[in-house]
């Protein structure tokens, strides 16, 4: 990994900047904590600054519909609408305009969950703006800066010199270029891992993780050890996966329900793990361990505020994440040889997902001093980088 001084705790923020995309790792004493993967044609509208007009007011949902910027259509909780949490049809009426920041990404065919209770810097630079609305005001953080805002002292190592100056530009010194990747082999490794449903288990075993519309099922997965060992070893093993189910979970940034299927205990041994689950989770802010069900499964909430690694990816992934998967593949190998032209080789969804990403093969040839060669192919499984036909 690219050496990073890191903060007290062993924090550290990697920041991997590829065309298309953004990933950022927060790393303690090593271990991947939190992994974000930003794509700047897509931002999902967290923390952004806006002026909106009241296209609806809902008094039965308790909120109001808020035309956005860009089309959007946010909406605006009572709770969120005054300072004194006045009913809603008393704080706003249709054709309001007013200065929102957007608190939550939307979900499902959902717009964004925005609020009216704002910082007076916030306020103020809404007011500074031009006039009209829907009007887009500033972009919120992205998620370098917000790990360095929780985490002060921690280094912030990235391999992208564009990116190194616009965050020195809030954080300063303690952004850090790297001329090597800023993520290693075992860095890579456990994005990819993100981007799947199976993660072993270091007793044996394993995780599978099935995110649905309604709710992200984990089970944990004895394998064939559980014959094997006895209850007891079982129990053992289920007590000792508790740390890596709740890494997995913050990790992937899941949200909303969960549901916790243990391994080869019934539901009365299960209620042990009440406490030792409730101390693998204390670091998240975000969860909460509400029971066990009587079938026995944990049943936790996170609350949702970014969207789930899963929807950023796509499940399975998506063409574009394989797409852009291969231009970063296809930089490295372009900055590894010099002079060698390289072609993309991928089958028609993937190329014409990345025919379509705003700027995502232009910064490509930007950085490498080419274009890619693309060669659709309906046969490819998987896209590849190869010489092109001309080189």
């Amino acid at each position: 990994m690219a050496a990073a001084v890191a903060a007290p705790g062993g924090v550290a923020i990697h920041v991997s900047a590829s065309p298309g995309e953004i990933r950022t790792a927060l790393l303690r004493d090593g271990v991947l904590v939190e992994a974000w993967v930003e794509r700047p044609a897509h931002p999902d509208g967290v923390g952004d600054l806006q002026r909106g007009r009241v296209a609806a007011v809902a008094p039965a949902m308790s909120g109001a519909f808020v035309a956005l910027a860009d089309g959007q259509t946010g909406f605006l909780p009572e709770s969120e609408a005054s300072e004194t949490r006045a009913p809603i049809a008393q704080a706003v009426n249709e054709g309001m305009v007013l200065p929102l920041r957007i608190t939550r990404a939307a979900q499902g065919g959902k717009g964004p969950r925005v609020t009216t209770r704002l910082s007076p810097e916030e306020a103020a630079r809404i007011a500074a703006a031009p006039p009209g609305a829907p009007r887009l005001v500033g972009r919120g953080p992205d998620a370098a800066t917000r790990l360095a805002a929780r985490h002060p002292r921690a280094m912030v190592v990235v391999d992208d010199a564009a990116v190194v100056a616009r965050l020195r530009a809030g954080l300063g010194d303690r952004v850090r270029l790297t001329h090597a990747p800023a993520f290693d082999d075992s860095l890579e490794a456990a994005f990819e891992e993100l981007g799947g449903p199976e993660v072993p288990l270091p007793g044996g075993g394993r995780l599978l993780v099935h995110p649905t519309p309604a709710l992200v099922a984990i089970d944990m997965d004895a394998g064939s050890a559980a014959g094997a060992r006895g209850s007891g070893a079982v129990a053992a093993l289920n007590l000792s996966a508790l740390p890596v189910l709740a890494r997995q979970i913050r990790a992937r940034n899941l949200a909303g329900p969960i549901l916790v299927d243990f391994a080869g205990l019934s539901p009365r041994r299960r209620a042990a793990l009440d406490e030792p689950l409730k101390a693998a989770l204390a670091t998240d802010s975000l969860v909460r361990l509400l029971g066990f069900t009587r079938l026995g499964m944990a049943e936790l909430v996170r609350d949702r505020v970014h969207p789930p690694l899963h929807e950023v990816l796509g499940w399975p992934e998506s063409p574009l994440t394989r797409g852009l998967a291969a231009l970063r593949q296809a930089a490295r190998e372009a900055a590894a040889r010099p002079g060698r032209r390289l072609a993309l080789r991928a089958s028609p969804a993937v190329v014409a997902a990345l025919e379509a990403e705003p700027g995502a093969l232009a910064a490509f040839a930007a950085g490498a001093g080419f274009a890619l060669h693309i060669l659709p192919d309906a046969t490819a499984a998987l896209p590849a980088i190869e010489d092109a036909p001309d080189a």
